[in-house]
């Protein structure tokens, strides 16, 4: 008998991970940024037609750019120098046209009211600068947030046929299978042991 379908909406975002990959399947590090409040990622497809004897002769799917729109309270310094391949001297951060950023891998879990867990893995993009922004403090305190943005390829994972820019994995309430396999897939690495993800207020 085939297993019941899930039709619950997802509440929440939770542990979002980076890693540099370079040209590698292979990441030099996996890295967790905490408190992540939105994302958002785009798969543009478009259908192409082609035309004869005044109608349709075929149809073709076209594939855009993966785009990925993250928000956080707050990123930290560390981890802008590491996403941005910014340059770093006396203990100053700096920003430039001649900056390189990495190729790197992602994933972030999306959850759900009965505590399980649908993690989204993209396998190797580049991240763009954020805006720098400010605003005055006024008679109550309001926290900021901040933005980045990045864009991801195709590439090649081991045990898929042709190569992928977003994997999935959904995962039932304190199980933990899916997930593990997804981090094997995406950074090569297993899952960091030792960060279970905080609870609401950590």
């Amino acid at each position: 008998m085939a297993e019941e379908k899930i039709y619950r909406a997802a509440t929440g975002v939770d542990e979002f991970y980076y890693g540099e990959v370079g040209d590698k399947l292979v990441a030099d590090y996996i890295e967790r940024v905490k408190f992540l409040q939105n994302v958002n990622v785009e798969m543009a497809q478009e259908i192409v037609r082609a035309y004869g004897d005044n109608k349709t002769a075929e149809m073709a799917v076209s594939s855009g750019d993966v785009s990925v729109t993250s928000q956080f309270h707050t990123i930290p310094i560390e981890d802008k120098q590491k996403l941005l391949g910014l340059e770093v001297v006396e203990g100053l951060t700096a920003m430039g046209s001649g900056d390189n950023p990495p190729y790197v891998a992602v994933v972030f879990a999306k959850t759900y009211e009965d505590g399980s867990k649908e993690y989204v893995g993209l396998p190797k993009g580049i991240f763009t600068r954020p805006n720098i922004e400010g605003q005055t403090k006024e008679d109550s305190v309001e926290f900021s947030s901040e933005e980045i943005e990045a864009q991801f390829m195709d590439r090649k994972v081991d045990g898929f046929e042709k190569e992928k820019s977003v994997i999935f994995a959904r995962d039932k309430k304190g199980e933990t299978t899916n997930r593990d396999a997804l981090f094997l897939k995406v950074f090569g690495k297993p899952y960091p042991s030792g960060t279970p993800s905080e609870p609401e207020g950590a």
